[in-house]
């Protein structure tokens, strides 16, 4: 078995942790009520402006900022009024954006990648609508076969059964999880993803633009359709009611897998209970030391992350070169968990310390390589250049953990980085919820920084009345300006 997929809920945030084999920590999933990510949303929307010179367009879609659409992600032959018809028949490919499309027209997308810091969403008009097994694409003629699926026999019959059950101008992503599916499986697959599908056109037709035309699952239920699969021991999660819900969607969509589902009813907040909570800050860390006594540097800057490779304590019982390759070789394994675990993203730069030998260099990428393979971002990795860098991209569809936990600091003018109120509040939230588990009927006095505090006050009220209701708590906030963003103290009274 994998390991365990444990899911948090509370009135304020949802987080689903991976576990490996070892209960180790392997990915983290957070998704904030008030900042649900946007990724796989369906919009009708309006071309505000071309950029020939950057063969782009910015497409009103109903945002704050407006989305970026880039002519490679311009279905070829496009026409939005008459979408499923045979594209071939169409346009040629390759037009320039400003042939494609019009300022003033309507369009039709799909959000590729949430708005990251100062960029606004980017869209494509290749949509795509994932259901368990399958990943339906309207209008595209092609069926893939995710590269996880190694047994070329498997993969020629799920692709053999795909084109049989298949309807004509659609096309199909074959996912990990529909190895060993039955064509019934498959078929029912089919089935809701076409309904969703023609529940969609039929939307678009009566709506204007801007509008939201189809929202993706949310975190809990995307994990259950993402994550859980037969090598996955459970699925635990603390919410009655979201444990209900997801009941239904796994009885409705992959029966076989509802034994896996679990309702933690301990007493114990679910990720204390299983050594999550106490990760979470770790993984913001800017060095990680090795067992070794070596460590790494995690530097992350608008353009790239970077990360360094240090001998520090281990001094080697060999030679020199011996030492550098072992410190190396271990934070090899060390950097390709710390990149899935805190959603690395973009360019990265893996400062390795130098080798002499070819053969430890060509080992070294071997290693990484493995280590990466695990991944389920999409990664291209260069070969350890003469300066002993590894160079790679990974794409990057959702903010990294530090930025989702952190913002820029107030107290270093910007150069690195704090927790932002709302996730200190959070924080206090948890522990209240602790108290409540051995206290009852008590007074409690919170004491915090003057922006947490006030945070407490007004946006986050509702969960401070919940957390007082479910516990019978009187609870005072004290707002002290010499406390330090992330400081407070909760104490009983």
């Amino acid at each position: 078995m994998a390991g365990k997929i444990i899911i948090n809920i509370t009135s304020e945030q949802t987080r689903v942790a991976m576990l490996d084999t070892n209960a180790q920590l392997s990915e983290l999933y957070i998704e904030r009520k008030k900042g649900v990510s946007l990724v796989g949303n369906v919009y009708k929307g309006k071309v505000v402006k071309i950029l020939p010179g950057m063969q782009s367009a910015f497409v009103d879609i109903g945002l704050e900022k407006a989305a970026f659409l880039h002519a490679a992600d311009v279905l070829s032959g496009f026409n939005y009024s008459i979408f499923g018809e045979d594209l071939e028949e169409t346009v040629p490919l390759n037009l320039p954006i400003e042939d494609m499309l019009q300022e003033g027209e309507d369009v039709f997308v799909q959000v590729s990648k949430d708005p990251i810091g100062s960029k606004g969403a980017r869209v494509t008009s290749y949509i795509t609508l994932p259901g368990r097994h399958l990943v339906l694409m309207p209008g595209v003629e092609h069926i893939g076969v995710s590269r996880k699926i190694l047994d070329e026999a498997e993969r020629t019959r799920l692709k053999d059964l795909i084109s049989e059950l298949k309807p004509g101008n659609f096309g199909f992503i074959i996912r990990t999880a529909s190895e060993g599916c039955t064509e019934e499986d498959l078929k029912k697959d089919i089935d809701y993803l076409m309904l969703l599908w023609e529940n969609i056109q039929k939307k678009k037709e009566k709506v204007g633009s801007p509008h939201l035309l189809y929202g993706d699952l949310d975190l809990a239920l995307r994990s259950v359709r993402d994550l859980l699969g037969h090598e996955i021991e459970s699925l635990i999660i603390d919410s009655a009611e979201e444990y209900k819900k997801i009941t239904d969607f796994v009885n409705t969509y992959f029966s076989k897998l509802i034994s896996k589902i679990q309702h933690y009813e301990g007493t114990e907040p679910i990720f204390d209970a299983y050594g999550i909570e106490i990760e979470i800050p770790k993984a913001l860390g800017k060095r990680v030391w090795l067992k070794s006594g070596g460590y790494i540097v995690i530097d992350q800057t608008e353009a790239l992350t970077s990360i360094d490779v240090n001998t520090g304590k281990f001094v080697g019982k060999a030679s020199l070169e011996d030492t550098i390759f072992k410190t190396n070789i271990e934070a090899v394994k060390e950097i390709a968990y710390q990149i899935m675990l805190r959603n690395l993203g973009g360019i990265i730069i893996i400062d390795f310390i130098d080798m002499e030998k070819e053969e430890n260099r060509k080992k070294l990428f071997s290693v990484f390589q493995e280590a990466m393979s695990k991944d389920r971002a999409k990664c291209t990795i260069l070969e350890v250049s003469e300066l002993g860098l590894i160079q790679m991209t990974r794409k990057r569809v959702r903010e990294s953990l530090e930025r989702i936990l952190c913002e820029p600091c107030h107290y270093c003018d910007g150069k690195g980085f704090v927790k932002s109120p709302t996730t200190v509040c959070y924080e206090i939230f948890t522990e209240l919820r602790r108290i409540g588990q051995t206290q009852k009927n008590c007074k409690i006095m919170i004491s915090a920084n003057p922006q947490v505090a006030d945070l407490i006050y007004d946006d986050e009220r509702e969960g401070i009345e919940e957390i007082e209701r479910e516990n019978g708590f009187k609870i005072i906030v004290k707002a002290d300006k010499s406390f330090h963003q992330e400081y407070y103290e909760v104490a009983t009274l």
